[in-house]
């Protein structure tokens, strides 16, 4: 996993708590800085990125490239990356 991928995966996560929290009582998080943050590291990863990956965060698909990033963090996913 590259450096750019453990940092969408870290956003991932923090999204996925964020949106958790709103189930709560309480303020809400803003979830605006987050979507902006994937962006930009979407569009700084390189062409050679696993095109699973690439497909998710282009479409917003961000519980898939969760699971796919976490599967590849374990060691279950590719090999080598």
């Amino acid at each position: 996993m590259t450096e750019k991928e453990r940092e969408i995966l870290a956003a991932l996560n923090e999204l996925n708590e964020s949106v958790r929290q709103m189930k709560g009582p309480g303020a809400k998080p803003n979830l605006l800085p987050i979507f902006e943050r994937l962006d930009r590291l979407t569009l700084a990863l390189p062409p050679d990125t696993d095109h699973s990956l690439l497909h998710y965060l282009h479409k917003k698909s961000y519980e898939k490239a969760l699971a796919h990033l976490t599967e590849r963090s374990t060691g279950s996913g590719e090999a080598g990356r």
